[in-house]
Order: structure tokens, then C-alpha cells, then sequence
């Protein structure tokens, strides 16, 4: 049996290496994703400045045009002033010309308005056109570098598969996988020892029988709190709490029975 707790010691520390290698697997494109997401952030914004600029156009294709219906309509107005014969007509035309040229100067500022506005967005879109192709290129460098890590990695795992399958050649499959998944879910520790009744995986004090079967090692026993597999450790103290145990027993013996009647 001891022979099988060593295989277990050997096979515990390939399996951590294992699940380590896997938990790196996961982790690797992780770095990539969070890239990823800043670009998708990147191109969205890239998108709705590059649509409020194409709707900033739209407005002032209107403006320009409404500011020049309103010029020709104030320069027209201005040529007829010189057919006019009566003051009302003056007066009237006057007014006309006064409301183009108001007309046409506001257009005018409205026009400014937006000219400035798509000029901005003119300078943002290039600022974040040069940050998007930087970013692409970064995560396609990142995408090369992750598939040679992973590969790297594959490589190392396969050979702690290979490695496992030697070690657990002949062992019971049942007890290998509840060992793996004890492995997994306790840092790496799937077999301890038991010191002076003590589990050194979880620290908890096991009940006296079951430490006595722990430490007679002719069985696979797993720890009732943890689930880890026990085997026993000598230590110096054991010989002196086994002396103890017996200098008890030996002093009862002593003891008459009439006299613990009495």
C-alpha cells in the first residue's frame, strides 16, 4: 500500500502541474478579450461621430441652400427697388429686404455653427481612425503570440497526460477520478498526511478508530471533513502517546474490581 501512496504523492504533483497548465490555457486569451472589447468600444464610437459628421453635411447642404435662396431672394428684392413709384411699395419691398438679409444672416451663423462642428469631428475621427488601426494591430500580434503560448502549453500538458497515464497504470479509475476532482477543488493537495490524529490538509482531529485504521495503511481512506486521502505520517511523539496509552490500560488492570464496587 505504501507502494500506492507514493505513486499518489508522485501523481499528485504531475496532476497540479496539469490543472495548472490548463487554468494558464484559460487565462491566456483573456488579456486578448479585454483588447477585443476596447476596439468594439473604438468602432462604435468611431461610428456614431462618423454619423453625426455625415448628418452635420446633411444640415448644412440645407443651410447653405436656404441661405442662398435667401440671398438671391434679397438681391432681387434690391434690383427692384429702383421700379418702385409709391411709398407703400417701398416700404413693403423694404421690408422684404430686411427679412431675407436677417434670413440669410442667420443661415449664415447656423452654417458656421455646423462648419465648426464637422471640422471637430473631422479631427476626432482621425485621431480615432489612427487609434483603431493601432489597436487592430495589437490584437493580431496578440492573437500570434496566444497561439504560440497555447501550443506551448499544449505541448507541456500532453506531456503530463502522458506522464499521469504511466503513474496511474493498474490504480482504480474510480478512486483517480474522485483524486483529480479532489486535486482540482483543494489547491493542488489531494493526498496528506495524518499527524497524531490530526488531518494536515483541513487540521480537523479525526475520531480515534478511523486514525488507527489511517495509520495501519491497508486501505485507501479519504478524510471525512476534506475528502482528501490520508495516509499516515510517523512522527517522534507517536511512540510517546502509544506509551501513554498503555501505561493506562496497565494501571486499570490494577485496579480491583471489589474495590470499584465499593
Amino acid at each position: 500500500m505504501e507502494q500506492t501512496f507514493e505513486k499518489l504523492r508522485h501523481l499528485q504533483e504531475v496532476l497540479s502541474k496539469r490543472i495548472e497548465i490548463e487554468k494558464e490555457i484559460e487565462e491566456i486569451p483573456k488579456a486578448l478579450t479585454v483588447k477585443e472589447e476596447l476596439l468594439n468600444r473604438l468602432q462604435k464610437s468611431f461610428i456614431e461621430k462618423n454619423d453625426n459628421k455625415l448628418a452635420a453635411e446633411e444640415e448644412l447642404s440645407r443651410l447653405t441652400k436656404l441661405m442662398n435662396d435667401a440671398e438671391r431672394s434679397r438681391e432681387t428684392s434690391e434690383k427692384r427697388m429702383d421700379e418702385i413709384s409709391t411709398q407703400r411699395e417701398y416700404e413693403a419691398l423694404e421690408r422684404e429686404i430686411k427679412m431675407a438679409t436677417e434670413s440669410e444672416q442667420e443661415y449664415r451663423r447656423e452654417i458656421q455653427k455646423v462648419s465648426k462642428t464637422i471640422e471637430v469631428l473631422s479631427e476626432m475621427l482621425t485621431s480615432e481612425e489612427e487609434l483603431l488601426n493601432q489597436q487592430k494591430e495589437e490584437i493580431n500580434e496578440e492573437k500570434a503570440k496566444i497561439i504560440e503560448m497555447v501550443n506551448e502549453k499544449d505541448t507541456l500538458k500532453n506531456e503530463m497526460i502522458s506522464e499521469e497515464k504511466i503513474i496511474s497504470q493498474d490504480m482504480n479509475s474510480e478512486i483517480l477520478f474522485k483524486f483529480e476532482r479532489i486535486i482540482k477543488n483543494k489547491s493542488g493537495l489531494g493526498i496528506v498526511p495524518v499527524v497524531l490524529g490530526v488531518c494536515s490538509g483541513c487540521h480537523m482531529t479525526l475520531p480515534a478508530q478511523f486514525a488507527n485504521e489511517v495509520r495501519m495503511g491497508d486501505q485507501i481512506l479519504f478524510c471525512p471533513y476534506c475528502s482528501r486521502i490520508l495516509f499516515h505520517q510517523e512522527t517522534e511523539n507517536d511512540n510517546y502517546v502509544a506509551d501513554e496509552f498503555d501505561e493506562e490500560v496497565s494501571l486499570s488492570d490494577l485496579i480491583d474490581d471489589d474495590f470499584l464496587l465499593d
